[in-house]
C-alpha cells in the first residue's frame, strides 16, 4: 500500500510541474503584452502633454499677432504725432528741415527702445524649457521598474 501511495502521490507532482513548464511561455507572453500597453500608454500620455503645450504656444502666439497688429497701428498714429511735436522744438525756418528732424529723433527712440524689448524677450524665451517633466520622470520610473523586472 505503500507503494501505491508514493506512485499516486508522484503523478500529481508530475503533472504540477509540467503546467508550471507549459505557463511559463503563457507568463512571459502575458509580461511582453503588458510591457507594450505599457510602452503605448505613455507614449500616448507624452502626445497629449506634448499636444496641450503645442496648444498653449499656438493660443498665446495668434494673440501674440493680433495683439501685434493693433499695436502696430497705434504706434503707427503715436509716431506720427511724436515726431509732429518733435518737429515743433526746431526753430529753423525750413518747415520740412523741422519735419525731418523730429521724424528722424523719434524713429531713432523707437529702435532703440524695440531693440532693448528685443533683446529682454529672447533672454526671457530662451529660459523656458519645453520638455514634458511628468512623461520623462515617468518613462525613468519604467525603465527602472524593467531593469528589476528582468
Amino acid at each position: 500500500m505503500t507503494d501505491l501511495e508514493r506512485s499516486t502521490a508522484a503523478v500529481p507532482a508530475r503533472a504540477n510541474e509540467q503546467a508550471e513548464l507549459e505557463n511559463l511561455p503563457t507568463l512571459f507572453g502575458r509580461l511582453g503584452d503588458d510591457v507594450m500597453t505599457l510602452l503605448d500608454t505613455k507614449l500616448n500620455l507624452l502626445k497629449i502633454e506634448v499636444k496641450e503645450d503645442a496648444d498653449k504656444y499656438v493660443r498665446s502666439g495668434v494673440m501674440i499677432a493680433i495683439g501685434g497688429v493693433i499695436a502696430a497701428i497705434g504706434f503707427a498714429l503715436v509716431n506720427v504725432a511724436v515726431a509732429f511735436f518733435v518737429s515743433t522744438l526746431f526753430a529753423f525756418q525750413n518747415p520740412a528741415l523741422n519735419y525731418a528732424l523730429g521724424f528722424i529723433i523719434t524713429g531713432a527712440a523707437y529702435l532703440l527702445i524695440g531693440g532693448i524689448l528685443i533683446m529682454l524677450m529672447k533672454s526671457k524665451l530662451s529660459k523656458v524649457d519645453p520638455v514634458p517633466h511628468r512623461s520623462v520622470e515617468e518613462l525613468r520610473k519604467d525603465k527602472q521598474w524593467l531593469k528589476k523586472e528582468i
